[in-house]
């Protein structure tokens, strides 16, 4: 986490100047002022009396001078032989006599015209200003935050200065080997004769590559902090336009801008958005017009500059098997920094530097936390600690305690309890016999997997009851007879629902999808059927993203191939729910004494669980499983 003064002094982006370098805004001062002179130099002034008043004025013979206007008139007075010494105004009225009064009285008068200058101004003038302030308006909207129809070429990247960034590598944890690795890239930035002096350079291209929310924007922020250098950040997706060649005019800008302040980091996330291969090797990632010269405006950009000026391109993207091939060759990106998600030493790290916002209990084990949380990204260990700061803050608590952070997990594990949800008794006890055969068949052939808490709470969407699980250590890769055990403790809820209530139901449609795609990839990706033989017939999954594969690869084998993929994870999916079958009629009485405590506390704990299988759980022996398993072969 960021230290107290970065919370204090957020980067911003850089501001407009103040408004009188504006010409616009200095004109229409200018213009203001113009008016406003001409309103109080060419008015006429003087003392305003009524016409009566005026009338005996002349009378009196005090008025020598009188100029007559539409609006008003402006009468010089004369005392004691002084002329001018006063001036008065009154306004006229429809006073036939009053020129022969004049006359009669000696007084020396003439008319004037009414003077329309002013009028004739603003008619003319202020239709053109609000045009030019409309027109002005508009361009700045679709300008953006760089301004005006003129700037659409100009680079949207934040600069953040060296004053802007206090992150460093003490804020980063989780990723030793990353940090190791970018250590030398700040060590170049500060010192670049050392690494020329023999002939060497740095690498001009970093690319971080890594799941989402393991911390790859922060590590770069962290560089630039470290090595006190300006940091220009930008989305591969805002050289993206509409017009073609706006993005390459960004892409060049933002070269330009990096050059004029080196030494600097420029840091481009998702550069998938920008980068993607423009082969024809994906389906669907055919490259339109902009998309491409943008790209290759990037390449000679890459190739144009000398990695010795001091500017260093960080690039952080989540999708690397879609990328260019000409991005990832040598001379551009040189250096592929695997970003990934953190082991339990490194998620205990983590936990500790998030832990410091908080008010923490004395009797937390983080490690105990982080041995919970296999898979846990570093965004996702944020969103836990925050999440046990909430349910203790909910229970009036003076400090946050591990079952808080139990219940936060089971939280972003499983979803948001719904208590609220009224079962009828018959559906609250399938779902009871459905959790404790998953239970079941975990305990019983002895998975890795440890069971941690069984639930007949509905959580989430859909979800009527839950049994959770939680890996003992962190696993990278699974043998075919842990693979089928999966599967079958997936089964067992099904299995469970058709011995103990005679019946299935719909509430195990998520666990056969589940144990189908295990199966199936056995079979088509990992060469695990004997029958089918070391053949890959299936694309494996974004290597980092979630979810299905966004370019499945196109069928490459013949229907007879395909039926026997089908029979094969046929017989998987038989064998495993034989397994889960035998496991279930050997413990039918931990079974049924498991549903009874569930249908009164509606929760089983991983202590009462260990506690009822010693007493009522038997294993399935290791042979009897294996050579379950075996006949897959």
């Amino acid at each position: 986490m960021e230290d107290q003064d970065s919370k204090k002094k957020i980067p911003q982006p850089l501001q407009a100047g103040p408004w009188w370098r504006n010409p616009f805004n200095v004109f229409l001062v200018v213009w203001l002022g113009f008016l406003l002179i001409q309103y109080l130099f060419l008015s006429q002034g003087g003392k305003q009396v009524s016409y009566s008043e005026f009338l005996d004025l002349v009378e009196n013979g005090k008025v020598k001078e009188v100029t007559l206007s539409e609006e008003k008139i402006f009468a010089s007075l004369q005392e004691e032989g002084v002329d001018k010494q006063q001036a008065v105004v009154t306004y006229p009225v429809n006073d036939k006599d009053l020129t022969r009064l004049l006359r009669d009285k000696g007084v020396k008068f003439q008319g004037t015209m009414k003077s329309k200058w002013l009028e004739t101004v603003v008619a003319w003038l202020f239709p053109i200003l609000l045009l030019v302030f409309f027109f002005r308006m508009m361009m700045n909207r679709m300008g953006g935050a760089t301004g005006g129809l003129m700037n659409f070429g100009k680079s949207k990247a934040r600069v953040f200065m060296e004053k802007g960034i206090k992150t460093s590598f003490a804020d980063v944890a989780g990723v030793d080997e990353a940090k190791e690795e970018l250590e030398e890239i700040v060590s170049f930035l500060k010192e670049p004769d050392k690494y020329s002096r023999l002939g060497g350079r740095s690498p001009k291209g970093i690319l971080l590559v890594g799941p989402p929310g393991t911390g790859k924007t922060l590590l770069a922020r962290a560089v630039a902090g470290e090595a006190s250098v300006p940091f220009f950040s930008i989305n591969g997706s805002e050289f993206v336009e509409l017009f073609v060649g706006m993005g390459a005019a960004r892409v060049r800008d933002l070269f330009e801008q990096a050059r004029k302040t080196s030494p600097c980091i420029i840091f481009i996330d998702e550069l998938d958005a920008l980068g993607r291969s423009r082969s024809a090797g994906y389906p669907g990632t055919g490259a339109n017009d902009e998309k491409e010269q943008t790209l290759n405006q990037l390449l000679a950009e890459l190739d144009g500059f000398d990695p010795r000026s001091g500017i260093v391109i960080l690039a952080a993207t989540n999708r690397p098997e879609i990328l260019d091939p000409a991005l990832l060759r040598a001379g551009r990106f040189d250096r592929q920094v695997l970003i990934d998600n953190p082991d339990q030493h490194g998620r205990e790290q983590i936990l500790n530097i998030h832990v410091k916002k908080i008010i923490l209990s004395t009797d937390v084990d983080l490690r105990a936390i982080a041995s919970l949380t296999p898979g846990f990204s570093g965004a996702d260990l944020a969103n836990l600690v925050n999440e046990a700061a909430l349910v203790a803050t909910r229970r009036g608590a003076e400090s946050v305690t591990t079952n808080d952070f139990t219940s936060a997990i089971e939280r972003i594990v499983a979803g948001l309890e719904r208590r609220k949800r009224i079962m009828n008794p018959d559906e609250k006890r399938r779902v009871a016999f459905h959790e404790m055969g998953h239970a079941t068949v975990a305990l019983a052939l002895q998975c890795r997997d440890r069971v941690h808490k069984i639930s007949i709470i509905p959580r989430g969407i859909g979800a009527l009851g839950y049994t959770l699980q939680r890996p003992t250590e962190d696993r990278y890769l699974m043998t075919r007879e842990e693979l089928m055990r999966k599967i079958a403790v997936l089964l067992g809820g099904r299995t469970s629902e058709r011995l103990m209530c005679e019946d299935v139901s719909t509430g195990a449609s998520d666990d056969l999808a589940k144990a189908s795609d295990i199966a199936r990839a056995m079979v088509s990706q990992y060469g695990m059927s004997e029958k089918l033989g070391l053949g890959s017939f299936e694309r494996a999954d974004s290597t980092f993203l979630r979810g299905p594969n966004p370019f499945p690869m196109p069928r490459e084998f013949s229907e007879k191939t395909g039926e026997l993929i089908d029979q094969e994870i046929k017989a998987f999916l038989s064998l495993a729910e034989s397994l889960a079958e035998t496991s279930i009629r050997l413990n039918d009485t931990f079974i049924n004494k498991g549903v009874e405590v569930l249908l009164q506390e509606e929760t089983l704990d991983a202590d009462r669980i260990v506690e009822l299988w010693g007493e009522y759980g038997r294993n399935v022996s290791g042979s009897a499983a294996t050579s379950l398993t075996e006949q897959t072969q």
